[in-house]
C-alpha cells in the first residue's frame, strides 16, 4: 500500500492520560465516564467557529441551531442550510451551533480519527463539531452510543448526571430530547486538549464559558430492533422454502388449544437452527456496520472508471473517500465498503482497510481487481475511492 497517497498517519492512542488503553477498555468502556486533563498536549483546533458558521452555509452539509431561549420557545432547534442573516441575528449567549461529519469534509479533522483506532473502525462513527456562544449548549441530555468530547478551543464546563432511559421525565414543547430532571454528581471545567469519556445513557450537560468549540468523537451502536429487522430480512430472504416450522417431538395436547411451553421451546429452537449462519452473518454485519451515512456525498465524488489506471501507471493513488467506510472479514474473505459486500483477497482486504489507499503495486499483485468493470472501476465509478488531490481541493474550498 503506498505511502504517498496514504491520508491516515497518525499513531493511534496508546494511553489516555496516565491510563494505557487496555486499562481503559477493561475498565471505563461502555462502564463509567472517564475525564481526560491534557489528553492532546498543546492541542490547536483544526476548524475555528468562524469556519464552522461557513459550512453550515453549505445545503449538502447538515447544521443545526440550538438556541436556549428561542423566539418559538425554550430550546428552539433549527436546521440548515443557513444564510449569513441567520447568524447576525442571534442573541450574544444561550445558542449553539452543531456541525455533523466535519471529517468528511477537512481532512485534518478526518485525520482525527486515527487516534481512536484502539476501538474498531467500524464501530467509528462521523465527528461531529459545535461551536457554542457564551451559555450555550445543548441541555442537559443523553446518548445511546460512547462518546469521547474534545475540547477544541476555549472553555466547556460539562456537568454529569446519573444513567437516564426512556423512563426519564422529558422537557415539552421541544423535538430535544431534555431532559426535565437534572442532578449533577460531578463538574469539571474543559480547556483545550482535555477530553472526556461518556458510556451511552450517562447524563451529562455541557455549557460554554465564553465562546467554545468542542469536538464530539461518536460511535455507531446500531438499535437491537434496527439489527433484528435487518437481519431477518437478509438471512430470510437465503433460506429456502422448505425450511419450516415442524414438531416431529409433538406429544398429545392437554389443551388443543394451548401454545404450551413445549411449543415455545421449539421455536427457539428452530429460529436458533436457522440463525446458524456464521458466513451470512458476517456478511450482514459488515455490510451494516459500513454503510455510509451521507451516501449523496459520495455519489457527488464518483469519478470516470476509465481514467484512473492510467493515474495509478504514473505514479499516482486512489484513496478511500473520506466520507465513506470499510471493514474485512476473514471467513470469508470480504470487503466491505459503504455498505456493500465484495470478495477480495484477504491481503489486499486487509491492507486496504489499514491504510485507505492503494496504487501500482497493488494492481501488479492483484491484477483481478483491475480487470473491466472489476472491483476498482465498481469503487471508483461509484465515489468510494478517489484521487488524493480531491482531498486537497476539498481542503482548499474549506478555507475560502
Amino acid at each position: 500500500m503506498t505511502e504517498s497517497g496514504q491520508r491516515h498517519s497518525v499513531e493511534p492512542l496508546t494511553h489516555l492520560g496516565d491510563i494505557p488503553v487496555e486499562t481503559f477498555l477493561r475498565e471505563y468502556w461502555q462502564k463509567k465516564p472517564l475525564l481526560i486533563r491534557n489528553a492532546f498536549p498543546g492541542f490547536v483546533s483544526p476548524i475555528s467557529g468562524e469556519e464552522l458558521a461557513g459550512m453550515a452555509l453549505e445545503e449538502e452539509i447538515e447544521s443545526r441551531l440550538i438556541e436556549e431561549n428561542g423566539i418559538e420557545g425554550p430550546w428552539q432547534l433549527r436546521t440548515g442550510p443557513f444564510t449569513e442573516e441567520d447568524f447576525f441575528n442571534l442573541p450574544k449567549t444561550h445558542w449553539t451551533l452543531l456541525i455533523q461529519a466535519v471529517d468528511q469534509w477537512i481532512p485534518e479533522v478526518a485525520d482525527l480519527k486515527d487516534y481512536f483506532r484502539f476501538i474498531p473502525d467500524w464501530r467509528l462513527d462521523d465527528i461531529m463539531i459545535s461551536y457554542a456562544a457564551d451559555q450555550g449548549s445543548v441541555g442537559p441530555h443523553y446518548d445511546f452510543y460512547d462518546v469521547f468530547l474534545l475540547q477544541a478551543e476555549g472553555n466547556r464546563r460539562w456537568h454529569l448526571g446519573p444513567k437516564a432511559d426512556a423512563s426519564s421525565p422529558r422537557v415539552e414543547g421541544t423535538p430535544l430530547n431534555i431532559l426535565k430532571e437534572f442532578d449533577a454528581e460531578a463538574s469539571w471545567l474543559l480547556e483545550p486538549g482535555d477530553m472526556l469519556y461518556l458510556p451511552p445513557q450517562f447524563s451529562h450537560w455541557g455549557i460554554a464559558e465564553g465562546g467554545c468549540t468542542t469536538i464530539s468523537v461518536g460511535f455507531r451502536a446500531p438499535s437491537a430492533r434496527t439489527m433484528l429487522e435487518d437481519l431477518a430480512a437478509e438471512l430470510g430472504a437465503g433460506l429456502p422454502d422448505h425450511y419450516r416450522y415442524s414438531d416431529p417431538d409433538l406429544e398429545l395436547p392437554v389443551n388443543p388449544s394451548e401454545i404450551d411451553q413445549q411449543t415455545v421451546a421449539r421455536v427457539q429452537r428452530h429460529l436458533a437452527e436457522w440463525l446458524q449462519q456464521p458466513q451470512n452473518i458476517a456478511q450482514w454485519f459488515g455490510a451494516i456496520m459500513t454503510e455510509a451515512k451521507y451516501p449523496d456525498t459520495i455519489a457527488l465524488d464518483a469519478g470516470s472508471a476509465e481514467d484512473w489506471r492510467e493515474h495509478l501507471a504514473d505514479g499516482g493513488s486512489l484513496v478511500l473517500n473520506p466520507g465513506s467506510r470499510c471493514a474485512f472479514c476473514r471467513e470469508p474473505a470480504s470487503l466491505f465498503i459503504d455498505g456493500e459486500t465484495f470478495p477480495a483477497p484477504l491481503l489486499f482486504a486487509e491492507g486496504f482497510c489499514n491504510t485507505h489507499a492503494l496504487d501500482q503495486s497493488d494492481v501488479d499483485a492483484y491484477p483481478e481487481l483491475a480487470a473491466s468493470n472489476g472491483l476498482l472501476d465498481q469503487l471508483v465509478s461509484q465515489g468510494s475511492l478517489i484521487y488524493p488531490e480531491a482531498l486537497e481541493s476539498d481542503d482548499t474550498d474549506a478555507d475560502d
